[in-house]
């Protein structure tokens, strides 16, 4: 079964290609970083008629790279939920227009399954059942997988998600849109044990993440320290976010006696945090997944891949536009 895949949730434009039989076929992204720059953050009306723009070029790109007519695609997955409801609008009109003019079904795929599910895009993908780490944009989640469409959350962020931090933190710093992947640059130079920071709920039980204050913290050593250098603030930053989300992450596999961990999202192109994990999870003799770099961020690969496990299932949605910008994982219906 082809699958075309539309991902627009946010600010990056994604479409794919994906065959049940082949794998992965090809995919575009569009990233909308320099139109959003000027205003230091996403702005919603802008993204929403961009993805406008660039979502029928990107799949008559995808079409002409592999060689397929538009009449050979056999189902259509687009992100609806959750994100922003403009850029959700906009795959969704462009989905349901395509599957009605072609007369294949269509499926609305949650974002953070597609996160999830990313990495089973790779060669060797994770057993079930595996605790998966979420880091993407304004989500941190932990879940247990006990298959495509069993998840249980098992704690959330409570405030600002790991992504929001490093972002809010970065622009302080002084680094460009968007400032995560230039604070783990800049955190290279540093020393991650010159700042003292906190690490925030360690010492609750439970698996929620709170980073409001360990980003007031670094926040209030910056200025408080005018002579500070600014590398050693990244990293001892990087490192705080690092050690808090991989104690947690040690504390669910714990409770719930597994030993396979995913991380995926955006954060999860950190190659502190891709290190830590390893050595983390070696240590407990297990493995750490992830999906490749350009699968970390928004894309229409992981949406078609998972609209194409639940479209070979038999599932679809109805022609109605129903975009869902707020979504719990565990309302979605289990694969078996």
């Amino acid at each position: 079964m082809i699958v075309l895949g539309i991902e627009s949730s946010c600010d990056e434009t994604g479409v794919a290609l994906y065959d049940t039989d082949r794998g992965l076929l090809a995919h575009e992204i569009h990233s909308q970083i320099d139109l959003h720059a000027l205003y230091g953050g996403v702005v919603p009306e802008l993204a929403s008629r961009d993805h406008i723009q660039r979502l029928v070029p990107l799949t008559q790109q995808i079409l002409h790279k592999t060689g397929l007519k538009r009449g050979q695609i056999e189902g259509i997955a687009f992100t609806s939920g959750p994100g922003l409801a403009g850029a959700l609008m906009t795959g969704a009109l462009m989905a349901r227009s395509l599957a009605f003019t072609i007369g294949c079904p269509a499926i609305g795929v949650h974002h953070m399954e597609g996160h999830l599910l990313a990495p089973m895009l790779e060669p060797e993908t994770p057993p079930f059942p595996h605790v998966c780490l979420l880091v993407s944009g304004g989500h941190t989640l932990l879940v247990r997988v006990d298959g495509i469409g069993q998840y249980r959350v098992l704690g959330e962020s409570v405030d600002d998600a790991a992504g929001e931090a490093f972002d809010k933190t970065a622009k302080v710093l002084g680094l460009p849109y968007p400032g995560g992947p230039h604070l783990a640059k800049l955190a290279l130079a540093g020393d991650p044990e010159s700042v003292a920071l906190p690490r925030p709920m360690l010492n609750r039980p439970g698996l929620d993440f709170s980073f409001s204050g360990l980003k007031t913290a670094a926040i209030t050593e910056l200025r408080n320290n005018p002579n500070l250098r600014k590398e050693d603030l990244a990293a001892s930053f990087e490192a705080a976010v690092v050690d808090t989300l991989l104690a947690k992450c040690k504390r669910a596999l714990k409770q719930e006696h597994l030993n396979a961990l995913v991380i995926s999202g955006g954060v999860g192109a950190n190659a502190r945090l891709r290190e830590q994990a390893n050595v983390m999870c070696n240590k407990l003799g297990g493995q750490a997944y992830y999906p490749r770099l350009e699968f970390c961020t928004d894309n229409g690969a992981m949406i078609a891949l998972a609209g194409a496990l639940r479209l070979a299932q038999g599932q679809s949605t109805e022609l109605d536009l129903n975009i869902r910008p707020r979504w719990s994982l565990e309302e979605l219906s289990a694969i078996h």
